[in-house]
């Protein structure tokens, strides 16, 4: 049976991003992000709830996020699940940690915030739903011809 591991993020850094470059001179960046969503309880008040998320980026991807984005920026991040799995030192006990391992990501915000960066908006951009996720992510309209002509409905 196949395996399909993708996440699709949308949210703040909860710090500034921290770049180390390793001695074989490979960069690695560590940022968190926050996602946060509002929902009714059955009282009919709302709970606001929030998920921090650790995430990795690595290669030239890790140089621009440390150059062009610090905690409160909004990110919109595709990666993969990572579990980390290692036995505390000071107890013995195992542990385990979940985190996202960024393969692409985007600029989000206002054109004022992006005539900051001189980088491209976007990695990986090739495919049409991500031209369309783009498009929705800057608030544009998806145009009609970003859709086949000859579907039957």
């Amino acid at each position: 049976m196949s395996s399909f591991n993708k996440v699709i993020l949308l949210g703040r850094l909860t710090r500034d991003p921290e770049l180390r470059v390793t001695p074989n001179g490979n960069n690695i960046c560590k940022l968190g992000i926050a996602l946060s969503r509002k929902f009714k309880l059955a009282d009919g008040s709302i709970k606001d709830e929030v998920t921090f998320i650790d995430v990795d980026a690595f290669g030239r991807q890790a140089e621009v996020i440390s150059k062009y984005f610090s905690k409160g920026k909004p990110i919109f991040i595709e990666g993969r699940l990572k579990l980390d799995q290692w036995d505390d030192r000071a107890t013995g006990e195992k542990r385990s940690k979940l985190s996202v391992v960024l393969e692409t990501f985007q600029f989000v915000g206002s054109k004022e915030d992006a005539s900051e960066f001189n980088e491209p908006s976007a990695y990986d951009s090739a495919s049409p739903p991500a031209r369309a996720m783009q498009a929705v992510a800057k608030g544009n309209a998806v145009s009609d011809d970003t859709f086949d002509d000859d579907v039957p409905f």
